[in-house]
């Protein structure tokens, strides 16, 4: 048995995160998701947004909380990745679960510091999603329809997702910039249905890869397409309900709502294959830039 000494375990933990979590692409996503909802959010009251030290204190959370979960599933999936992907990092032995344990407290300790210069809201709000995330861990383990059936994962883990959002904009509230009411609801769901259409839109294919977890395969192929398209169009609703199609959004707004069209075209003409991932990327992308993109110009304009 090889002996791991201390000053081993960043330089593993270092590696793991590189591979696995890829962290140009979460900060990437962090940035865009939260500058939205909160660019958003400010700029529903008719005040301008900038982006300041506590929307960066935001994002750094955020993607401490997405790496906090990545390495929680490393643990929690270790016997369908020794069947199923013999190569991941727990399973070879790169990484074991321990210095996972250590990277999650680490996370933990830092989110809670950055949070400490907001609000104790912020720290409790925090805390609460990596919390439900070892809640889902329990739950796996004892259940084993909430660990196997895929469309009873979803509705299970997906709140850890929700409780960010809630973060983002309690935090806000907390600090007295917007006062909470009905639209924060709204921008959640907007951001939910945005980001189930991308997760749908990866585990949507005509077939199923053994040992792939896909919602087709549960659904079949033609109603997860539809679920796919349709969590894209109750976004662009939450965001018509929230901001009129007039003005410098309008025109952004229906072309991002064009490549989920394009995409079930697309995949219901073709009958092979997965939906186009690069317009569910493009949907993403797109949506989370025309609201920065709004908030920005309410800014510019007063």
């Amino acid at each position: 048995m090889t002996t791991v000494t201390a000053p081993q375990v960043p330089a593993r933990l270092g590696r793991f995160v590189l591979r696995m979590f890829r962290p140009h692409i979460f900060a990437t996503y962090a940035v865009l998701w939260v500058c939205a909802l909160e660019g958003s959010a400010v700029a529903l009251t008719g005040r301008s947004w900038r982006p300041t030290g506590a929307t960066w204190v935001r994002v750094v959370s955020v993607v401490l909380a997405l790496l906090f979960l990545r390495m929680l599933d490393e643990q929690k999936d270790l016997d369908y990745d020794r069947v199923h992907h013999p190569d991941r990092p727990l399973v070879t032995g790169a990484i074991t679960a321990a210095e996972l344990r250590l990277g999650m407290a680490a996370a933990t300790v830092a989110a809670a510091g950055l949070n400490a210069a907001l609000s104790s809201t912020a720290v409790l709000l925090v805390l609460s999603a990596l919390g439900y995330g070892l809640l889902l861990a329990v739950l796996e383990r004892l259940s084993a329809a909430v660990r196997d059936r895929q469309l009873l994962n979803l509705v299970v883990t997906y709140p850890v997702q929700i409780l960010l959002g809630i973060y983002v904009y309690g935090s806000l509230a907390a600090a007295g910039t917007i006062s909470a009411d009905w639209r924060g609801a709204v921008l959640l769901a907007l951001s939910a249905c945005v980001f189930l259409h991308f997760e749908f839109a990866r585990k949507t294919a005509w077939e199923t890869p053994p040992g792939a977890r896909l919602y087709s395969a549960a659904l079949g192929p033609r109603r997860s397409a539809a679920v796919t398209a349709g969590l894209a169009a109750g976004a662009v609703g939450c965001q018509l309900a929230l901001f009129p199609p007039a003005g410098p959004a309008g025109l952004p707004a229906g072309l991002t709502a064009a490549l989920p069209a394009w995409g079930l075209w697309r995949f219901l003409a073709v009958r092979r294959g997965g939906w186009p991932l690069p317009a569910a990327m493009g949907f993403v992308i797109g949506t989370y830039l025309n609201l920065i993109v709004r908030a920005l110009v309410v800014a510019t304009s007063r």
